[in-house]
């Protein structure tokens, strides 16, 4: 509301747009322990990571991404397509739907210059160990960046004591947003080695004095601003990340453990087989199971019955938050039995 009675009274009101903007960044650097100038918007993780591709120096001998395959695929995509700068790619494999935390060690080099690994599995909300993971790559003098989307706003997440040196997330999922708004955390100790090729007037030092001809980077993660922010999404995000910032993401991991567990011990006790781990500690809120038949079937048949969840491939995704109950477990869990059955 607070934005169209802008665009009704107002009309363009930059200065009211710009001070919104800003409060959405100053929010979600509270919301992971950062300083709003370590803070960049974006549209969504996809141009926050291929902002942060461009900005790699790929000279020398570090030129190596390790990537790990839970990622989610946009994420996949922005650095093999970055191959044609030079850039290698490689991977760390899933196996039974988790990511052992050692299997990295194996894969980072001294010619790694960044490490892309999700904080939770798309597919399964899986949870990787990411302090273990900053270290890992750390003592081969590599960077970690994190895809935080799956996690973000069910659980505390401070980059400052896990080691990230960069983290994007969107508001779509938990931070109760929409769609068509991202932000970028990079450490303020790499920024001045950053000078992303994906740009716009919002990068710069003045983007108001209008100068075409001077690529003068903003001294802080505004470099990696690119064009006219989405100023509408930003007054949706700020509005749900103080929603979870009312909540405390300490509480909502205390609440969404608990309908994890019911989901994990639930399904199967229901004959429907889990997909990833069965340690709630070690997971999102997000629980999978295998789908027998179309999954996207099974989603829109859920959907017609009041439940929301989501078709991955062979899965279908339950993903509580922290206003649902144990009584909805339950239900959901009774209603995927039954189109289980049904699509054998």
């Amino acid at each position: 509301m607070a934005y169209l009675d802008s665009w009704a009274e107002d009309g363009m009101d930059w200065d009211e747009w710009m001070s919104e903007v800003e409060a959405a960044r100053a929010a979600f650097a509270r919301l992971i322990n950062a300083s709003p100038d370590e803070v960049a918007i974006s549209t969504s993780v996809s141009a926050a990571t291929a902002s942060l591709a461009s900005a790699l120096d790929l000279a020398g001998n570090r030129r190596r991404v390790v990537v790990s395959a839970a990622e989610f695929p946009t994420v996949g995509h922005v650095w093999l397509a970055h191959a044609k700068y030079g850039m290698e790619v490689d991977w760390v494999p899933v196996e039974n739907g988790i990511i052992a935390p050692e299997a990295y060690a194996s894969v980072i080099d001294e010619r790694t210059r960044l490490v892309s690994a999700c904080h939770g599995y798309y597919q399964n909300g899986y949870k990787q160990n990411i302090r273990h993971l900053a270290k890992t790559a750390h003592r081969q003098g590599a960077w970690l960046y994190v895809d935080a989307y799956q996690t973000l706003g069910t659980c505390p997440v401070d980059v400052k004591a896990l080691g990230i040196d960069a983290l994007s997330s969107g508001t779509l999922k938990f931070l109760m947003g929409t769609p068509g708004i991202a932000f970028l955390y990079v450490r303020a100790g790499l920024l001045e080695r950053m000078a992303p090729a994906v740009t716009g007037w919002f990068g710069r030092r003045k983007p108001f004095s209008f100068r075409a001809d001077a690529l003068d980077w903003h001294a802080t993660a505004r470099r990696f601003d690119t064009g006219t922010p989405p100023i509408l999404n930003a007054y949706l995000a700020r509005a749900g990340m103080s929603i979870i910032e009312d909540v405390g993401p300490t509480q909502i991991d205390a609440w969404t453990t608990h309908l994890s567990r019911r989901l994990v011990e639930g399904g199967p006790a229901r004959g429907l087989k889990l997909h990833g781990t069965t340690d709630v500690t070690r997971k999102a809120p997000t629980t999978a199971f295998v789908c027998p038949g179309d999954s996207h079937v099974v989603e829109v048949a859920l959907r017609k019955r009041g439940i929301i969840a989501s078709a991955r491939g062979p899965v279908i995704r339950l993903a509580p938050h922290f206003y649902n109950t144990l009584a909805e477990m339950d239900v959901a869990l009774d209603a995927l039995a039954e189109l289980f059955a049904g699509s054998r």
